[in-house]
């Protein structure tokens, strides 16, 4: 192992001067590669902000959507040019949750508000995510209370409740006039039901028999660390016209599920119906099969994840990816990581569904993976979506990142939401871990929603912006604008610090002396993080690829 000496006071008077004699490039455009996939636009709404940004791939404001409300948290650009998002409500029951809604809207493209459809009450709230289908109906998520008596009448452990629970529900609406919606179908977990607690209440069995039904005393205590009422965090829900099928996601569950929208109400309400006579049973299910008894824990595939979306074209066409969160994949918070996975489900072409008997649906392995480590962790929300030319555009949700990498797993892209609490900061603010975004869209310029309209590029989002050479022909863009090429966020430091620039293969932490705190070894990584909990209050040398000098203040 390689050793280095600092002569302490002259070499940090260097690094002093060094760092504070340029300007950091922290927000907007970070990196802009050949390879990306440039024809086209992104589609972001920051967290705490009620506006809905569209940028070129030079990091560039196209247009902006205003709203009275801050995301709820889902958005999307129609084939019409409409603007499509939810909103945050406020609703007492629901806000302890998080990511509660309540407000559907849909803005023309000069943010004229055209229609809004409203549920959020003591009893149930929109959440997370809508979607919208090529009839121009609208399928929503939502969260619903039922009581103890109810939960208790349908078998649950009086062990998993507490003051309230919350289960899932599906409507489709058709929307109507400016501010009302026919609910045209309807689909909710309470009817789809098995237990093994209670053998004088309905939906008693035995629970690895019926996969194709929920464990109502499943509590995964892993993700949700306590009996609280948001028992399964319904987090997504996607549509297959092709199928004529809706794939949902528990976040708490491990799971994503899918159903057959072929039923009508009623039907959706049973066991039986439809073209494949299973009614609103689950047709398929993946990702924890310890929570219907045919696994354990070592058996878990997916990690409190999100986005789940059936592969419209390319190699994995028709199969799924899912952005897997990996909170609880590791043995500490220090090392979970997330993960773009995609599955291919045991499907015919008539969209059956095959498991084998006292096994767990398949696959038994993933068909790809993106897992660069924990430098790439959203604990919450995220997103992944394949573009047409090979590359995977990815939110790395919680720190605000949004990125694109190739067919061959290299980042090409890189743009760091640049709005926090509702405003735009300027270039050089620590925004980090302050400016999330739940998901972000690429569309191309070919994109029905775009007709009519003249889209030009104005000025970057953020304040104060650095000038920039990009250009929508794959010229490479520096990922940083100071002369180290290296960025440290936070610093001071408190507990966890993020190391950036454009390729780090190893990065060496000591103090003052030269004693060697931490030194690890890295493949190609843009990003790494490094647990400053247990250090004491004081000056730092950070050592990236052996020649990449910077000092870290420790600050508790």
């Amino acid at each position: 192992m390689r050793q280095y000496f600092y002569p302490g006071i002259f070499l940090v008077f260097m690094l002093v001067c060094r760092y504070s004699s340029t300007q950091a490039q922290t927000v907007g455009l970070l990196s802009h590669l050949s390879g990306s996939e440039d024809d086209g636009y992104v589609l972001f709404s920051p967290e705490t902000s009620d506006s809905t940004y569209l940028i070129d791939k030079c990091g560039r404001r196209v247009h902006t959507w205003a709203s009275n409300y801050t995301p709820g948290l889902d958005f999307y650009l129609l084939p019409d040019g409409t603007l499509l998002r939810t909103g945050h409500y406020p609703n007492p029951i629901f806000d302890v949750g998080g990511s509660a809604g309540g407000v559907i809207e849909r803005y023309d493209w000069n943010s004229n508000l055209l229609w809004y459809y409203i549920i959020s009450n003591s009893k149930e709230t929109q959440n997370h995510d809508v979607c919208y289908m090529p009839n121009g109906d609208i399928l929503v998520d939502i969260w619903e209370v039922i009581s103890d008596s109810v939960a208790l009448a349908n078998g649950r452990n009086p062990a998993f409740l507490g003051s309230s629970l919350w289960t899932a529900k599906i409507v489709e609406l058709q929307p109507m006039g400016t501010d009302s919606a026919k609910i045209v179908w309807t689909w909710r977990v309470m009817d789809h039901l098995i237990q093994d607690y209670d053998s004088t209440k309905p939906n008693y069995g035995v629970v690895s028999e019926h996969p194709e039904l929920l464990n109502f005393n499943y509590v995964n205590l892993a993700a949700i660390s306590d009996t609280g009422a948001d028992w399964l965090h319904f987090n997504a829900i996607t549509y297959n016209p092709t199928l004529d099928q809706v794939m949902i996601s528990f976040h708490n569950n491990d799971e994503i599920y899918i159903l057959d929208h072929s039923t009508d109400s009623a039907q959706a309400a049973t066991h039986a119906g439809g073209v494949h006579s299973k009614g609103g049973d689950f047709m398929y299910r993946w990702g924890n099969p310890q929570a219907y008894d045919r696994g354990t824990a070592a058996d878990t595939r997916f990690f409190q994840q999100h986005d789940p979306i059936w592969i419209p074209y390319g190699p994995y066409a028709n199969q799924i990816m899912v952005f897997n969160n990996g909170y609880g994949r590791g043995t500490s918070p220090v090392s979970f990581a997330s993960s773009v996975d995609i599955i291919a489900p045991p499907v015919d072409s008539a969209g059956n569904y095959s498991i084998a008997s006292g096994e767990p649906f398949g696959p038994t392995s993933l068909s790809w993976t993106y897992e660069p480590g924990h430098s790439f962790y959203s604990q919450f929300m995220g997103g992944a979506q394949p573009l047409t030319n090979g590359n995977i555009l990815i939110c790395n949700a919680m720190k605000g990142r949004l990125f694109e990498i190739d067919s061959d797993k290299n980042t090409v892209w890189t743009y760091q939401n640049p709005v926090n609490a509702d405003h735009p900061v300027a270039q050089g603010t620590t925004v980090l871990n302050n400016a999330s975004v739940y998901r972000c869209t690429f569309y191309p310029s070919t994109y029905s929603g775009f007709a009519g309209q003249t889209l030009v590029a104005g000025d970057p989002i953020e304040l104060n912006p650095l000038a920039s050479s990009c250009g929508l022909n794959g010229t490479a863009v520096p990922m940083l604008a100071n002369s180290t090429g290296l960025r440290i966020m936070p610093n001071p430091a408190n507990d966890l610090v993020t190391i950036e620039t454009n390729d780090i293969n190893t990065v060496l932490l000591t103090d003052i002396t030269g004693r060697i705190i931490v030194n690890r070894s890295y493949t190609r990584a843009t990003s790494a993080d490094i647990n400053t909990t247990a250090l004491a209050n004081g000056m730092y040398i950070l050592t990236v690829n052996g020649t990449n000098y910077q000092r870290l203040v420790v600050q508790h």
